[in-house]
């Protein structure tokens, strides 16, 4: 582990003590599909800081996308033991994690931006192919 993943993970524990609302992996799932969803953009907006920005929407999507990839048919029973039921305790992490000197964030950014989108529950269970079972 290195000195900023202690550091980071000093600092979810933190947050943690004070709001112990959401398990300890979902900090770590958030940042991680910021990661990915921030690499998925083109290289024009990735070089651009103020375009390579995400919106509460599009990391919402990206945080979507990662977990029906990492946990398939599971990710809503994931997210569930996580504490994390809506698309609004995505942006509670997130904002959590702004105060805790984690992530960033534009003055314009609210937590209502991860409001009235994405249903996340839905999301993560919606149109799944579990495959036919084969005799």
């Amino acid at each position: 582990m290195s000195a900023s993943d202690s550091t980071f993970w000093d600092t979810v524990d933190e947050i943690r003590e004070r709001d112990g609302g959401y398990r300890r992996e979902a900090f770590g799932f958030v940042v991680a599909a910021l990661g990915v969803t921030v690499q998925s953009l083109s290289p024009e907006r990735k070089l651009d800081p103020e375009r390579r920005h995400l919106s509460g929407q599009e990391l919402l999507h990206g945080v979507v996308r990662l977990a029906r990839g990492e946990f398939g048919a599971l990710a809503p029973t994931v997210f569930k033991e996580w504490g994390v039921l809506t698309s609004e305790d995505v942006g509670r992490i997130v904002f959590l994690l702004v105060e805790g000197g984690q992530l960033s964030a534009r003055p314009e950014d609210r937590l209502d931006d991860f409001a009235g989108g994405v249903d996340l529950m839905g999301a993560l269970s919606e149109k799944l192919d579990l495959g036919t079972p084969r005799a």
